[in-house]
C-alpha cells in the first residue's frame, strides 16, 4: 500500500462527522453505510481516536451501518476530571449507541477498545451480535508494559514535538511507511490541546498498578463471552499484547484466531488488505445465521 496521508483512504467514502452529547460528554462521532445496516462500533486504543480505523470505514461501510467515536477522555471528545476506567469506558459506548438508536451491534475493538468491548460482551451480552478483537488488552496486568506505556504518553504530551509523536508510533505500526504524517499531526494536535495536557493521568489510570487490577477481566469471565469471536493475532506487537491475544483466544469458546505475522499494534491499519476481508468474511456470516 502507498498511502501517504489518511484521506487516500477516505476520498471517496461517504461519511458524517458530527459531536453528540452523551450524558453531558461532548462526542466526537462518525457515521458511514446504509441507516437501516447492521451496526459494527469501532473502538480505538488509548489516546486514540476514530481516523484509526480510517482504512476499514470504506470496505466495511459497504455492507454495515459503521459507528466509530472518540471515547470519553480521548481524541477531540471531551474529558472529564475523573479517571477513565473501564466502566466510564463502558457507559460511553452504550451512550453512544443509545444516542444514535443502535440496540445490537458487530464490535470491533483494538487494545483498550477490545478491553472496552470484551467488557460488554460478559456484562451486557444483550448488545453484542459479533465481536473482533485486536491487540487486546483487559488479561493482565504487567509492571514494565504499564510503565512504559505511562511514561511514553507522558514524555509525548508534555513534549508534543513532531519527532517525539513520530516515536509513539514505532510502538503501534511495524513499517515506517504506513506511520502516516496526517496520524502524526492528528496526535500531536490532540496532545496539544489544555484538556489533554490537564486529564493525561485521568488517561493513564489504567497504567497504574493499583487501578488497572480492578478493570481486568478475569479467565470466568472471558470464559463466558458467548459472542463469536475473531482474535488477530499480530506477531510484531509487544510479547504482553501477543501472549494476551492467544490467552483469550483460547479462553474464549470457539474463538477463531486471524494470523497476521508481520504487523504491530494497529493490525488493521497497517495491513488493511488482510484485515478488511477477513474481517467481512468473519461479520458476514451472522448474516446467513
Amino acid at each position: 500500500m502507498s498511502e501517504s496521508s489518511v484521506w487516500q483512504s477516505l476520498a471517496e467514502v461517504a461519511f458524517t462527522q458530527r459531536w453528540v452529547d452523551v450524558d453531558g460528554v461532548r462526542t466526537r462521532v462518525v457515521e458511514a453505510g446504509p441507516a437501516d445496516g447492521v451496526p459494527v462500533v469501532l473502538l480505538h486504543g488509548t489516546g486514540g481516536h476514530w481516523e484509526t480505523f480510517a482504512t476499514a470505514l470504506g470496505p466495511l461501510c459497504e455492507r454495515y451501518r459503521c459507528v466509530a467515536f472518540d471515547m470519553v477522555g480521548n481524541g477531540f471528545s471531551d474529558k472529564p476530571d475523573q479517571p477513565y476506567e473501564v466502566p466510564l469506558y463502558v457507559d460511553h459506548v452504550l451512550g453512544v449507541m443509545r444516542e444514535l438508536g443502535v440496540d445490537r451491534a458487530h464490535f470491533i475493538g483494538m487494545s483498550l477498545g477490545a478491553w472496552v468491548a470484551a467488557r460488554i460482551a460478559v456484562s451486557h451480552p444483550e448488545r453484542m451480535r459479533r465481536l473482533v478483537l485486536m491487540s487486546p488488552a483487559g488479561l493482565v496486568a504487567t509492571q514494565s508494559n504499564m510503565a512504559r506505556i505511562r511514561a511514553e504518553r507522558t514524555k509525548a504530551v508534555q513534549n508534543p514535538e513532531w519527532d517525539s509523536i513520530k516515536a509513539m508510533f514505532e510502538h503501534l505500526i511495524a513499517r515506517e511507511e504506513r506511520r502516516l504524517p496526517d496520524l502524526i499531526a492528528l496526535r500531536q494536535m490532540i496532545y496539544r490541546r489544555d484538556d489533554t495536557r490537564a486529564t493525561i493521568d485521568h488517561l493513564l489510570a489504567l497504567q497504574d498498578p493499583e487501578i488497572r487490577p480492578r478493570n481486568l477481566l478475569d479467565v470466568g469471565e472471558w470464559e463466558s463471552i458467548k459472542a463469536p469471536t475473531l482474535v488477530v493475532a499480530s506477531g510484531a506487537d509487544h510479547g504482553e499484547y501477543q501472549t494476551t491475544a492467544r490467552k483469550v483466544a483460547s479462553l474464549i469458546p470457539g474463538a477463531e484466531v486471524l494470523e497476521m505475522p508481520e504487523v504491530r499494534h494497529w493490525p488493521h491499519f497497517e495491513d488493511p488488505e488482510t484485515f478488511n476481508p477477513a474481517a467481512l468474511a468473519f461479520l458476514g456470516r451472522d448474516d446467513a445465521e
